[in-house]
């Protein structure tokens, strides 16, 4: 599953995977504990494809990050989020070793690590770019 169908929701714990649009907004259900919930247009959400990561000399996709962990934990699960600061800090300068301190916060990293682990938990571990996938079938054809 790509990551164009996994929403954070602000003010909602875990992960949810888009599954329809409404009038007044759309359905989702959560990766934690497979509720269903109608989520507005006035909530807070991000696509988890949207969102970057700071660099001193770029923006890196989370769907970057995904891979780096996923390839230093050989696909199982990373450091829990709830490890101290320090811990977390060592931890990203690891994966992102030029990630910019001043914008990057220990809660994001909380986050990103946090959000690792509920995909990994669900098997959701193809963190490929889908475009350069759709280049590479045209190429075949």
């Amino acid at each position: 599953m790509s990551l164009d169908k996994i929403l954070a929701i602000s003010g909602k714990p875990g992960l949810y995977e888009l599954k329809t649009q409404t009038r007044s907004g759309f359905l989702a259900e959560s990766l934690l504990d497979g509720k269903r919930l109608s989520v507005s247009i006035r909530h807070n959400v991000s696509v988890l494809s949207e969102i970057a990561i700071y660099t001193f000399t770029e923006e890196v996709p989370l769907r970057e990050i995904f891979k780096k962990i996923y390839e230093k934990e050989n696909g199982e699960q990373a450091i829990n989020h709830k490890e101290s600061k320090g811990k977390l800090e060592a931890y990203f300068s690891e994966i992102l070793p030029d990630y910019d301190e001043d914008r990057v916060y220990a809660s994001d990293m909380k986050k990103v690590v946090q959000w690792y682990n509920i995909l990994q938990s669900k098997g959701m571990t193809d963190f490929s770019d889908p475009e350069v996938e759709e280049v590479s079938e045209e190429e075949e054809e």
